[in-house]
């Protein structure tokens, strides 16, 4: 797995990343930081990362065990150290998943086995920060 990471040049702190499977992503610092906006900052794609990576353990879970399944939304909320580098120390992700008839065990034991066994994102940010996480369960 790669990625290639291009600046987008002299007047900003614009960045273009390419995946290794060939989409592109951008992402830009604050105005103070000498950007201007234009795109998530990279840490906030981090989150993003680990968020997208543990609703789809979910959902594939959930899907594999047959249940109906049909949303699921991750809110990843962090808290950065207060000096550099600035890595997170605290993530809470507040799952809602919807379906039909889900069972409140069913939704949990899926949000349990992402964290504590397939999602690689939730691991490597698990090394600096305390991971929480809530489950909300709505009928479709």
């Amino acid at each position: 797995m790669e990625c290639t990471i291009d600046w987008g040049g002299p007047d900003g702190m614009l960045f273009v990343a390419t995946t290794g499977s060939g989409h592109v992503t951008a992402m830009d610092g604050a105005p103070e930081g000498g950007g201007h906006n234009l795109a998530p900052r990279p840490m906030e794609m981090m989150l993003a990362g680990a968020g997208g990576c543990a609703a789809y353990d979910v959902v594939l879970i959930l899907k594999r065990g047959r249940h109906v399944v049909s949303g699921c939304q991750v809110r990843v909320a962090g808290e950065r150290a207060a000096t550099d580098p600035k890595v997170f120390e605290k993530l809470h992700f507040s799952f809602v998943v919807t379906g039909k008839d889900l069972l409140e065990s069913a939704v949990e034991r899926a949000v349990s086995l992402s964290h504590d066994k397939y999602c690689s994102a939730t691991a490597m940010l698990g090394k600096t920060a305390v991971i929480t996480k809530s489950i909300e369960i709505r009928e479709a």
